[in-house]
């Protein structure tokens, strides 16, 4: 018996092992050649280590002023969506865990039902175009200020919490925001933890909303930038007015490896951080309705 787990545990070490190098493999080799000159990366003659090494990516990249804008605009786009996803979630979720709310089931009846019907693309895009929001940030952020999905979930973490904590709060005095702040928030370190990360990488990587509702370039985020770079590598075409013609011709695999290496890492270097709590957090939610 002790013979047979021994040899079940070597073969998910393997299996464990070889998944990593799936995962982990691209990103050397995205790594390699933004190091790299471009008649290296062209010729691939090399894969996770690059037999010349060179900044020349980078260094164009951060005098690209239009890849710095992009930066800015994500990182702009980042922190705002995801205050007000944290503070519109946070503060609806635990209106909606308090029983003496008149109404919550009703409330929770149409929340729930825009995790089944959506009024589509073009019905979206005519509610942010009679808003006056084209061509801004909202755009972006209100659309998507929560979902059903983060209701319902930070909802039932804040119904496991014991009531009587909220009781004790008001028989010394503190109103629903104090409680909140002061009680709620404090032990819900885990579940914000994981849905900061949420949001986070959700307006980092945004895309499609960018594309749709942002006409001005000039304020594109990064994900619209990238996607752009590559068309215009990968069909040979000349630039047009979403990028500008210098980052175009300058245009190669090490030079859009370095842009998508960094615009990864932000995301990487914020994980480390908010590790502790997502694992925990991920779960906590969803126990207890």
């Amino acid at each position: 018996m002790k013979a047979r787990v021994t040899w079940f545990d070597s073969l998910l070490t393997v299996i464990i092992v070889l998944i990593s190098l799936t995962v982990i493999l691209p990103f050397l080799y995205i790594i390699a050649v933004s190091f790299s000159p471009p008649g290296d990366s062209m010729a691939g003659n090399f894969f996770i280590w690059p037999k010349h090494w060179t900044l020349d990516a980078y260094s164009y990249l951060f005098n690209a002023q239009t890849f710095l804008n992009s930066i800015k605009n994500s990182i702009f786009i980042t922190v705002l969506g995801t205050c007000v996803n944290l503070f519109v979630s946070i503060t609806l979720s635990y209106t909606l865990s308090k029983r003496i709310v008149p109404g919550r089931r009703i409330m929770m009846l149409f929340i729930f039902f825009t995790m089944i019907f959506h009024g589509g693309m073009i019905p979206s895009y005519l509610v942010v175009k009679s808003l006056g929001l084209l061509d801004s940030y909202w755009a972006i952020v209100l659309p998507a200020a929560t979902s059903a999905f983060n209701v319902l979930v930070i909802r039932s973490f804040f119904q496991s919490l014991p009531e009587s904590l909220d009781e004790a709060a008001r028989i010394d005095g503190a109103g629903e925001f104090r409680i909140l702040l002061s009680v709620v928030i404090p032990l819900s370190k885990p579940i914000i933890a994981t849905f900061t990360l949420f949001f986070m990488v959700q307006y980092w990587n945004e895309f499609f909303s960018a594309v749709i509702y942002i006409n001005d370039t000039n304020r594109w985020p990064i994900q619209p930038l990238l996607r752009q770079m590559v068309a215009i590598s990968a069909s040979n075409i000349s630039a047009d007015a979403a990028i500008d013609a210098q980052l175009a011709v300058n245009l190669g695999p090490n030079v859009q490896n370095a842009a998508i290496l960094l615009a990864m890492l932000p995301i990487v270097a914020v994980y480390p951080f908010l590790q502790k709590y997502f694992a925990k957090g991920a779960m906590l939610g969803s126990i207890k309705e």
